[in-house]
């Protein structure tokens, strides 16, 4: 399996560099760190998922968008963001883009 995502700061039309994010596994309620990283000049996390294969369940994918805005002097409504997905094929590759603005955000399931 492979995971990738991609912040998008809608509000300026740009990439979200610098947004510090974590990559977790549930496990019996509870979950379990299982990668971190920072996004990079063009939006994108390649340090998130660790080397080999991941288990297959439910993961949660939580950015730190409060440090992000107020790196430019914004307010924002959500201090973080927590996207909850499942991984039902161990052999697929998974695209979990965030698109953010300042007061709301929407997420799908790339390719």
């Amino acid at each position: 399996m492979s995971l990738s995502t991609h912040v998008l700061d809608t509000s300026r039309g740009k990439p979200a560099a610098g947004v510090a994010l974590q990559l977790s596994l549930s496990e019996g309620g509870t979950f379990r760190l299982v990668g971190r990283g920072i996004t990079d000049p063009d939006g994108r996390c390649k340090t998130l998922v660790p080397p080999g294969p991941l288990a297959t369940g439910v993961y949660r994918l939580t950015f730190d968008v409060a440090a992000y805005f107020a790196a430019q002097s914004l307010e924002t409504f959500y201090p973080t963001v927590n996207i909850h997905f499942e991984v039902k094929d161990a052999e697929a590759h998974y695209h979990v883009p965030l698109l953010l603005s300042a007061w709301g955000y929407s997420t799908y399931r790339g390719s």
